[in-house]
């Protein structure tokens, strides 16, 4: 695999524009073929079936975290005062002068043993005045380490822990991102999984701290229940599959160095290194208990530009480890399944758009009127996430008016149709696109 810092970057742009064209010439074939009616009628049936299999997925995460996830939400911290492996805290900076001071007061009000643990704030080469903000702190507090890196040196996100990796000598390292503030005792509770050998990263829950700034706000942290508590506790629960998120996460520093390092050509390194760690025969743990709060966007570019990331990165990751995966002898065939499905999550609103259409053609006597009803079904790619919403509300004791919070989630939806279908053919036709950070506000 990606070792010795040589990732790789997947197929050229050549043979994925050649894909799109083979896609619509099999339409156009099958059109002439089969006839209008027909070949919308077998797309409409193929999603249908797509649309049927991620619902009852989102429909078993539910019921997992349901059943379970309260207990382990609750979970009392015992037994770690004797497994302290060495820890170096590692965080990327670029233009986080709104809110660099309280995420290094966090940190350094982490409850663990000072001679074992490291804190490295790498100002990535910011223009404002977070360097200066964090020498200030350095110098009034000798366990914060700051690394300025210069201009251009490139890899994003990537590339800064990256450098600040190769600064430590430490067992475990946990990344936190700019504008996070994780409570005192989530390294405790993180490290605790390493006396399993066979875990090689550890993903703790990610809480929004500013919900009701706007309504934006409210929406993502009703999303944040959903995916960094449902969802990732139901992967767990049924298949122990969770994702590496990329904040409020640890890993051990030798399998990190052995792949090479972070992914300097992704925008998602956290989905990127999932799918490494899973294809070396190591596996990725959820604590639903090592909470950390985080800032939502709170304008809806900054939201836009921070989905198409995640979407464009998401769905690169699929085109690139999708054959490793089937390959892997490290995983069983349901938890390949899984995994595939899990890559495919970007690429589902695509489909859900498509479904879109159909519906509007056969509102207009176009297709098979037999076949194409069933496209009614789309509405399970809908229903499969408002289950996890609605059980996310209920754990997050976010109970009054939650049934209008998740009416106010539909243009959500819609704007995860746009987002992931602008990446995907951006990204299959080769578009550039480089690592974008998110602007912070400074909300508390």
């Amino acid at each position: 695999m990606n070792r010795g810092g040589r990732h790789r970057p997947g197929a050229n742009r050549e043979s994925y524009r050649l894909a799109l064209l083979v896609h619509a010439v099999v339409l156009v074939g099958a059109i002439l073929l089969f006839g209008v009616d027909r070949t919308l009628g077998w797309m409409a049936t193929a999603l249908n079936v797509i649309f049927l299999v991620f619902f009852f997925r989102h429909l078993a995460f539910a019921v997992s975290a349901a059943r379970w996830a309260e207990g382990d939400l609750n979970a009392p911290l015992i037994g770690t005062d004797d497994f302290t492996p060495t820890v170096a805290v590692l965080v990327a900076c670029k233009d986080e002068e709104l809110v660099v001071d309280g995420m290094v007061s966090a940190l350094l009000s982490l409850d663990y043993p000072r001679e074992r643990l490291t804190v490295v704030v790498v100002n990535d080469a910011s223009t404002d005045g977070t360097g200066a903000r964090l020498d200030e702190r350095a110098l009034a507090d000798p366990r914060l380490r700051v690394l300025h890196r210069r201009p251009g040196a490139g890899g994003g996100k990537s590339g800064a822990l990256n450098d600040a990796l190769a600064l430590v000598d430490a067992e475990i390292a946990v990344i936190f991102d700019a504008d996070h503030q994780p409570e005192p005792d989530v390294l405790r509770r993180l490290v605790r999984h390493f006396r399993d050998r066979k875990v090689g990263a550890v993903m703790g829950r990610c809480v929004v701290r500013n919900g009701v700034e706007s309504s934006l706000a409210t929406t993502i942290f009703i999303d944040y229940l959903s995916g960094y508590l449902v969802n990732e506790y139901g992967r767990q629960a049924l298949f122990e599959l969770p994702a590496y998120g990329g904040a409020n996460c640890a890993v051990r520093t030798s399998l990190i160095r052995a792949l090479g390092g972070w992914n300097p050509h992704t925008v998602t390194e956290d989905t990127d290194l999932t799918l490494r760690l899973l294809l070396e025969g190591h596996r990725v743990r959820y604590d639903p208990s090592a909470v950390d709060f985080e800032e939502a966007v709170l304008s809806s570019q900054r939201f836009w530009k921070q989905r198409y990331r995640w979407a464009r990165g998401h769905q690169k990751c699929l085109r690139d480890y999708w054959r490793p995966i089937l390959r892997t002898p490290h995983l069983s065939p349901m938890e390949k399944l899984e995994t595939i499905l899990f890559l495919w999550v970007y690429h589902v609103p695509v489909l859900c758009g498509l479904g879109l259409i159909l519906i509007a053609l056969h509102a207009f006597g176009i297709g098979d009127a037999s076949i194409i009803q069933m496209v009614s079904l789309s509405a399970l790619l809908f229903a499969g996430p408002f289950c996890e919403l609605a059980v996310g509300l209920v754990l997050g004791r976010v109970e009054r008016r939650a049934v209008w919070m998740l009416v106010g989630f539909i243009p959500a939806f819609g704007m995860s149709i746009l987002t992931a279908t602008k990446s995907y053919f951006e990204g299959m036709w080769g578009t550039t696109y480089s690592w974008v950070k998110t602007a912070r506000s400074g909300a508390t």
